[in-house]
């Protein structure tokens, strides 16, 4: 479950609550592509902004849509009961895996993150994925939180913004049955030429074929191509760029992301249509 290219797609809205039928669109070619798992209701699926409820019945959703293809579910939250809930909803809806940010509003301590991990760990029974992701938490891991969090129960995988200077050291120091993903597709052809063993695709939710393509040759050539993709998520964000590719494709309805987020407007809109027209992305 943790290798290869697992897709995250967006949780499209309408009117402010979740839209199913979207939803069950977005999700269709994304498994009908083969990809290796799905990554439901993560940042580009808005969990942060969904109630523990909206967020149990599109786990449900995603299990009973996804045919044979393992589900990962983010159960991040604030509150420890809240994250306990989510992880219960989403073993009970039949996930494989769960994956978790160390989400709050005061900036966390390295032992309040190793506590949270290790509370959690003792009452899951599917593998939980670490999320290291400084840019929405505002909590970036040392090596050493992470190879201490890596070593508890029911860790499966690690999720990375960044490639390690010493990757081998890192390997080497790592649980066996840890593996080592990549987020920030721009790095994913590069990361997993360097042996990571999985990508955490953005993209992957939208256009699979494409991710899927890199995925599988590792060729950074293959990534470069979509440098002019790569450069409109660095500005304004994988997310606002993705909903607004949906919602050029007809696939979701705009406003499809949660108040106050925005997709891309304007110019940056027009940039997208064509370099979706140009890199042949639909």
């Amino acid at each position: 479950m943790f290798h290869g290219l697992s897709a995250f797609p967006l949780t499209p809205l309408k009117e402010g609550t979740f839209d199913e039928r979207a939803f069950i669109n977005l999700l269709r070619p994304v498994v009908d592509a083969g990809v290796d798992s799905l990554g439901i209701l993560g940042s580009t699926g808005s969990y942060a902004y969904l109630t523990v409820e909206e967020r149990g019945q599109i786990a449900r959703c995603a299990v009973a849509h996804a045919d044979d293809i393992p589900v990962i579910v983010s159960i991040g939250a604030l509150r420890l009961d809240d994250i306990l809930r989510l992880a219960d909803d989403a073993q009970s809806a039949g996930v494989s895996g769960v994956l978790l940010a160390p989400v709050s509003y005061q900036r966390l301590t390295e032992d309040e993150v190793f506590h949270l991990y290790e509370t959690v760990t003792r009452q899951i029974s599917v593998p939980l994925c670490i999320y290291d992701n400084p840019a929405t938490t505002g909590f970036s891991f040392s090596d050493e939180l992470l190879f201490a969090a890596a070593a508890l129960p029911n860790i499966g995988s690690i999720k990375l913004g960044r490639v390690p200077e010493d990757l081998l050291q890192v390997r080497a120091r790592l649980p066996e049955n840890v593996t080592l993903g990549i987020a920030g597709d721009w790095r994913a052809a590069s990361a997993l030429q360097a042996g990571f063993d999985v990508w955490y695709s953005v993209m992957g939710g939208l256009f699979p074929q494409a991710a899927l393509a890199i995925a599988r040759s590792k060729e950074v050539a293959q990534s470069e191509r979509l440098e002019p993709l790569w450069a409109l998520f660095r500005r304004y964000g994988s997310l606002r760029v993705m909903a607004a590719a949906a919602e050029m494709m007809g696939k979701v309805e705009a406003p499809a992301l949660p108040f106050p987020l925005q997709a891309i407007q304007g110019e940056p809109r027009k940039a997208l249509a064509g370099i979706m027209a140009d890199l042949a992305l639909a």
